[in-house]
């Protein structure tokens, strides 16, 4: 029982059923006001902002914590990995790997979610007015605004990771470079030391997350779109096990010894809906199972902006999906075209808040047969859809790190097999 009790993974948990119970049972307090107005801050690069309902301020606290420790953490790893490599050379050959990996990957996720949404045909039978529908002209008009340059702009994480590289490029060259990494890297162990105090807290933004999101949007929410939910569910079930396990199984490395391995940072993104949440103790995690600190510093920070499978495959289904809710029959070369655009929009779904609907409405807008007023069905359940998006990149940028870690000759089985026997 002692064990139990001691262990983050049951208090999380714990903190996810109560969160549903709160919700369902008692919305109103749930939804109790604790600020008059949300407030913004901005530390380390790093945008902050504190929700006003007592259940939204928990999980935003939470996470806004763990936020801060995510672009000094990125920064360092990636810094101190280039400037320990003996090969510079080596360092470019595994961000394009990483590069053309995220591209082949996320394709065959594209590829997945158009398939199951044209034979499966979740929109078939949903009446519209029976869906509570939502305010989109915050996302039309943004998706409007979208540029490749607001996305570089508004991507901190992807700032970061690029001032990283020149960092460890140049500090690599620095003749008295051991003694900055020696300066360098007690400051790093310091933020991991913090940051698993702060992640103490993760039952509570668990908690805060999952009772905001049953309180605000209710169970019955899902009944009308219940189809689409329960293909997208499946759908990225099955790129998780198959495709993602067969990545991993030409390493010779189990698909669930690696979910039970980082099963404590997939329940906080399960009750948070934020991958970012996880981020950080991802990053360190990976680290102690075996993959080296320049692969794991390259291929996650870089994952987080350009290998998106839960997204990817959400974004493809959504688009199919509105086209048979509005009956519009899509041709293949129509088809063709939307995977196309997929294929560069979805790329700029990442680092920003509601940039998936957005991109779902610059890439509707230019279509241009599917009404863009049909996103405010999707408005009404995208809540209860960001976790399995959240879990399945969460799982992919996992499994790209390992992948890549190993293709390099970067990874070491007896640290693997010594945290999996743990």
């Amino acid at each position: 029982m002692k064990r139990i009790f001691s262990n983050l993974t049951f208090w999380v948990l714990t903190a996810i059923v109560l969160g549903v119970w709160l919700g369902h049972v008692y919305p109103q307090t749930a939804l109790m006001p604790v600020l008059d107005k949300p407030f913004k801050l901005n530390l380390y690069l790093t945008d902050i902002e504190i929700k006003t309902t007592f259940t939204e301020f928990l999980s935003s606290l939470f996470i806004s914590l763990v936020k801060i420790f995510i672009n000094p953490i990125i920064f360092l790893t990636i810094t101190l990995g280039i400037a320990s490599m003996s090969d510079l050379k080596k360092a470019g050959k595994v961000g394009a790997k990483a590069l053309l990996y995220f591209e082949i990957v996320t394709t065959f996720a594209l590829l997945i979610g158009v398939g199951a949404a044209w034979v499966i045909r979740p929109g078939d039978g949903v009446v519209t007015s029976s869906v509570a529908g939502g305010d989109i002209s915050t996302y039309t008009k943004r998706a409007e605004d979208f540029s490749w340059f607001h996305f570089l702009k508004d991507n901190v994480t992807l700032q970061v990771v690029l001032i990283a590289i020149v960092s460890g490029i140049m500090l690599s060259r620095y003749h008295k470079r051991q003694q900055l990494i020696d300066w360098l890297q007690p400051i790093s162990k310091k933020l991991f030391k913090a940051l698993h105090y702060v992640m103490l807290l993760a039952p509570i933004g668990a908690f805060g997350g999952m009772a905001f999101t049953i309180s605000k949007y209710g169970l019955t929410t899902l009944l009308p779109l219940g189809k689409l939910m329960l293909t997208v569910y499946i759908t990225m079930a099955l790129f998780i096990f198959v495709v993602l396990g067969l990545i991993l199984w030409y390493y010779k490395i189990r698909l669930l010894s690696l979910l039970k391995y980082i099963r404590e940072e997939l329940l906080i993104v399960l009750g948070t809906s934020s991958s970012e949440a996880a981020l950080p103790s991802l990053m360190e995690k990976l680290e102690r199972m075996g993959c080296s600190k320049p692969v794991v510093g390259l291929v996650v920070p870089a994952g987080y902006s350009f290998n998106l499978d839960g997204t990817t495959i959400y974004l493809s289904m959504s688009v199919l999906f509105l086209a048979q809710v509005f009956h519009v029959h899509l041709a293949l070369s129509q088809i063709l075209s939307i995977i196309g655009i997929l294929l560069i929009t979805s790329k700029g779904a990442a680092g920003v808040t509601g940039s998936g609907f957005i991109v779902l409405a610059s890439t509707l807008t230019a279509v241009k047969v599917i009404p863009v007023e049909g996103l405010a069905l999707l408005l009404a359940v995208d809540r209860f859809m960001s976790e399995a998006r959240a879990i399945t990149n969460f799982i992919g940028n996992s499994v790209a790190t390992v992948f890549l870690a190993n293709n390099e000759n970067e990874f070491d089985r007896r640290k693997m097999d010594g945290a999996f026997n743990k």
